[in-house]
């Protein structure tokens, strides 16, 4: 079935009050709304619950990715906000399988001992109820996803104090394994995302001077490109039926716009135009929302950006 964005003053005539305010434009006919947070600084990546109501985000304090970060829950519905996790760090989430509901866990990494590691935190929990996944002394951990049955855990992975070369690894969440490199170490791959069906990870590579989506079996087997042309291909998830790739680009725009693409490749879609930067995108569940980052302008060294919410 083909899926098409379509935003519509009727569509969110019924739920306007409870997912968000503030309409804003894509091309004079689309909509979307700000969600309603009542929270200055940064609001990025942000990740559905497994029942499609509730997202989880990441707040940085001090403006677009300037540390410290907070992770909070806010529900689309009733617009109730909850402090996961805060203890002046960087506490991150990745945008799309981050929220687990076969353990009930939301994974996250966190720069709160001597580099970041990854953590988990039961959905019910609150600031204070985390507990730490990796341990290695040697190389730092980010961006990590959850495995659909939640029992392995893929993140990003770099030696200490490097920004190259980075790493995709798997690990069990319950600690039984050992690290398991995907990507070698002289290609720079990052932000794994897992997908819905469990049989695949999607990861962005630096090739070729610019950044693509990639595809891979879960052992890290099976290789393939899926995004080529002009432009920065990052910050991937999978639709919700694993059919799809949603993703930022900023080849036909100067700051990056959401874009969608088959999981066998070919022609990208657009989904957004709010000439602005739209990013870090993530599709519910149930396949009716796709929520992601904007701002008006370049969002590097910004105040930060909005979440913004739309019918998928």
């Amino acid at each position: 079935m083909k899926i098409l964005l379509i935003i519509s003053i009727l569509l969110f005539a019924s739920c306007a009050k409870n997912i968000g305010e503030s309409e804003k434009t894509i091309d004079g006919n689309e909509k979307g709304k700000v969600l309603n947070i009542p929270l200055s600084g940064s609001l990025q990546n942000p990740a559905f619950s497994p029942d499609s109501r509730s997202i989880v985000f990441t707040r940085f304090i001090n403006g677009y990715n300037r540390e410290p970060a907070e992770m909070y829950k806010f529900n689309l519905y009733t617009e109730q906000l909850t402090l996961l996790v805060s203890d002046g760090s960087a506490n991150v989430n990745l945008p799309g399988s981050c929220w687990n509901g076969a353990i009930g866990k939301i994974t996250f990494s966190s720069s709160r001992d001597t580099h970041d590691e990854i953590y988990l935190i039961r959905e019910t929990g609150t600031t204070g109820d985390e507990y730490r996944i990796t341990n290695r002394p040697a190389a730092a951990g980010y961006e990590p996803t959850l495995s659909p049955d939640g029992k392995w855990i893929v993140f990003e992975s770099h030696k200490v104090d490097e920004e190259e070369n980075g790493i995709i690894v798997k690990y069990k969440t319950e600690g039984s394994s050992s690290y398991i490199n995907l990507t070698s170490a002289d290609a720079d791959c990052r932000q794994p995302n897992w997908s819905p069906a469990g049989d695949k990870i999607l990861f962005q590579k630096f090739e070729d001077k610019q950044w693509d989506i990639w595809i891979m079996n879960t052992d890290g087997s099976g290789k393939k490109r899926i995004t080529f042309g002009q432009g920065d291909k990052t910050d991937a998830s999978f639709s919700n039926d694993g059919q799809y790739i949603v993703y930022s680009c900023d080849f036909e725009s100067d700051l990056a716009d959401i874009y969608r693409i088959s999981v066998s490749g070919g022609e990208p879609v657009r989904l957004t135009g709010l000439a602005g930067y739209e990013g870090a995108p993530s599709v519910s569940p149930d396949g009716a929302k796709l929520v992601c980052e904007s701002c008006k302008g370049e969002p590097d060294n910004s105040g930060g950006t909005k979440l913004i919410i739309f019918e998928y």
